[in-house]
């Protein structure tokens, strides 16, 4: 991987497009981007000899990336906006994109038609509104259903899962060893873009109604998936401590191979804990329809900036596909671009994760997503805990909702 990552790197790094900067005055773009290349120094050391690239290709535009902590940034990015100090060009995923949509300039006209045809559809969906794109996708993930081989063989169960049915079915083999068939993070702490999200979504419902102004998921596939849950829930297949608490990763059963299987993790996060021997990835658990929950990060523009046509052109630079497959392999995702083909031929565990991108979807975009988000969860926690039904719970959660979107 390391010597993949470094080689697709130094491709990226000598990957140059555009046509020069126009006028004699030189114009800075600035760009906030955060640490999705884990190591300080490799994440920097990329965007210096990606703007190096660029500004020899366009001599009248300098530009300037500063990594941001992943920690307050929405304060800091809103405090800059409010203060006339924003960024020209900033990362953003899905759910922020609605947030700062009135602030944000469309980079449609930025692109070529053969880049915009270029990104996979669910890439491009995930940061299109009003029919336009709000950001320049260079980066996709995918939470599939994974499995713990381990866990499987001390059961003596020789099947892996692909429907809720065959879940609920070899529960019982797993808990006569005293195993959980899978996890659920309950608390209210916890996104739902990885627990509840992708249930009601394979349930074939979803999460607000198609004109935003009401929520969906208290209908029959919402109360469909949430009886899944609860009926894993008061059979014992599922950690108690979990519905209620977020214990340390290393604490939880998962991390003791005593859960089969999970549609909340990935790869990277019980590599450590069950030997990549073990881990076994499968696409993600069909109810009536077969989902992902999976995000796309997107370079978006700030209308504020003073010079769009530089911006714009850095934007179509950085997302171009060269740069953004050594960018992805380098920080461990994937490529929203059909033409970069497969980054992981030769890991078989990403290779397989990257086979799931095709099922993955970011979710709702909507300005309420997350406070929609924070009414529910707690209402899903009450139902699992015994506290109410299904149905009460998500009839409650979506009063508290509508109410928040002046339904």
């Amino acid at each position: 991987m390391r010597a993949l990552a470094a080689a697709t790197l130094a491709i990226g790094l000598l990957t140059a497009c555009g046509s020069g900067g126009s006028g004699d005055e030189k114009q800075t773009v600035t760009m906030w981007i955060y640490p999705i290349i884990a190591d300080q120094a490799t994440h920097q050391a990329f965007w210096d000899g990606q703007t190096k690239a660029f500004e020899q290709a366009n001599p009248g535009i300098d530009v300037k990336v500063e990594i941001y902590p992943w920690a307050k940034r929405d304060e800091a990015l809103s405090t800059a906006i409010a203060g006339n100090k924003a960024p020209d060009v900033v990362y953003l995923i899905p759910d922020q994109l609605p947030k700062y949509a009135k602030t944000l300039q469309p980079v449609d006209e930025y692109l070529s038609a053969e880049a915009k045809g270029d990104y996979l559809d669910n890439a491009k969906a995930a940061v299109t509104m009003d029919g336009k794109l709000m950001g320049a996708p260079i980066l996709m993930s995918a939470v599939p259903l994974m499995c713990d081989k381990k866990a499987f063989d001390d059961a003596g169960v020789t099947d892996y899962p692909s429907t809720w049915d065959d879940l609920l079915a070899a529960a019982p083999a797993f808990k006569a060893k005293g195993i959980d068939v899978t996890n659920y993070w309950a608390d209210p702490a916890a996104t739902l873009n990885q627990s509840f999200y992708p249930l009601l979504w394979q349930a074939g419902g979803d999460v607000f109604k198609p004109d935003g102004r009401s929520v969906a998921f208290a209908g029959p596939e919402g109360v469909r998936a949430l009886t899944f849950l609860k009926q894993l829930a008061d059979g014992g297949h599922l950690e108690k401590d979990l519905l209620t608490g977020l214990p340390k990763f290393e604490q939880t059963r998962i991390a003791q191979h005593k859960v089969a299987c999970t549609w909340q993790h990935v790869p990277a996060d019980v590599e450590s804990f069950w030997g990549k021997e073990n881990i076994k990835v499968f696409p993600p658990l069909t109810g009536v329809k077969q989902v992902a929950y999976g995000t796309v990060g997107s370079l978006s523009m700030l209308k504020a900036g003073d010079d769009k046509q530089a911006a714009g052109k850095w934007i179509a630079f950085a997302s171009g596909a060269q740069v953004t497959k050594a960018f992805d392999v380098a920080s461990g995702y994937f490529s929203p671009q059909k033409s970069t083909g497969s980054l992981y031929a030769g890991d078989p565990l990403q290779a397989e994760v990257e086979k799931s991108l095709r099922f993955a979807t970011a979710g709702p975009l909507h300005e309420k997503a997350r406070d929609v988000m924070g009414v529910l969860a707690p209402e899903i926690q009450a139902a699992l805990i015994g506290e109410k039904t299904p149905e009460q719970a998500l009839t409650d959660a979506a009063k508290a909702a509508d109410a928040l979107l002046g339904g």
